[in-house]
């Protein structure tokens, strides 16, 4: 069982956000498939995700802990796991607290992650692409994140970066036939001009992005030949409509104010807790409806597989293991 002693508590390195966000925005085209669709919440919560797996692999090089490169993570295989032990798998479970109470509680008494959950979800537990000797490692982050309009102007106005994003429909991600989509045209209802990033693939599905000026009232059109869309990114929220039209897709989105959002995940600490063994954790772990309350949700969303983190094992254990070079 872990003790509050067990936890490896790191600050949060500013760098983390970006390399993040640079995962999440060019992996949108795959994350659609197994999700269903995207928001700024799921979108947020791979940026934070992708953050603590990095900051994961420095800690291991930092302590001369030894693991594999299994490959950088293709954005084609979401579920491709690029840190291994003694030939296992290491899949990293990330969990956010971003309200401010929840992460006083946890910064002055980290012995309350132990009264956690562990949860995988149901369906990627059983679906086989880890093997009983592969590895479940948890992982808590606490971070501030902006979920309304007042939240930005206060960070914004205080110099803090953000990222705003508007992930486009899955019209756009995935179309039915892989061709160009132009001519595509974007125009801004905007009082003054905006710069707009647009995001996506070419023929050979290499992920591409373009800058596009809008002037107010002007149809713009663009240069780069896509093959499909994943999202636009403002250096701010436009404060008048932005529209982006396919011609062969026949498809016009309009993009209101209120629909941007900022993916920007303002990391203060990351706990690493423990690890178990994929074949340990099915073995032991329960079923969780989805609507159950845990401590770091108040409401699940999905099936999962849980088990308190308190019965997880410590991670110097699978330290000593690798330096050993045993399996």
């Amino acid at each position: 069982m872990l003790k509050t002693n067990d936890l490896i508590r790191l600050p949060y390195a500013p760098d983390l956000t970006p390399t993040g966000i640079a995962y999440a925005c060019r992996s949108l085209p795959h994350t659609y498939d197994r999700m269903g669709g995207l928001d700024i919440y799921r979108l947020r919560r791979i940026v934070a995700g992708k953050a603590v797996e990095l900051a994961f692999r420095r800690y291991l090089t930092a302590q001369n802990v030894p693991y594999e490169e299994l490959g950088a993570t293709p954005f084609t295989d979401p579920d491709h796991y690029d840190i291994g032990f003694g030939g296992r798998r290491c899949d990293i479970k990330s969990f956010l607290f971003t309200q401010k109470m929840d992460i006083r509680r946890v910064h002055h008494s980290p012995s309350i992650l132990l009264k956690a959950s562990a949860l995988v979800p149901t369906e990627q537990d059983a679906s086989g692409r880890l093997t009983d000797d592969d590895l479940y490692l948890f992982a808590f982050l606490t971070a501030l994140v902006t979920d309304h309009p007042k939240e930005l102007d206060r960070a914004m106005a205080a110099g803090h970066p953000s990222y705003i994003i508007f992930p486009l429909p899955e019209t756009w991600t995935h179309p039915l036939d892989w061709l160009p989509l132009g001519p595509v045209a974007l125009k801004s209802d905007c009082a003054a001009t905006i710069a707009i990033e647009v995001g996506g693939q070419d023929s050979n599905r290499v992920f591409l992005t373009e800058q596009a000026n809008l002037h107010p009232g002007v149809r713009t059109h663009l240069q780069t030949e896509f093959y499909s869309l994943a999202y636009l990114h403002a250096l701010s929220i436009p404060v008048g409509r932005v529209g982006i039209h396919s011609q062969r897709l026949d498809q016009l989105t309009i993009v209101e104010p209120h629909e941007w959002g900022n993916i920007w995940v303002y990391g203060m600490s990351i706990f690493f807790t423990g690890y178990m063994t994929c074949g340990e954790f099915r073995r032991r772990a329960a079923d969780l409806p989805p609507g159950s309350q845990v401590l770091q949700y108040a409401q699940t969303r999905i099936h999962n597989r849980s088990l308190p983190i308190a019965d997880l094992h410590p991670l110097s254990d699978l330290f000593i293991t690798a330096r050993k070079g045993e399996k």
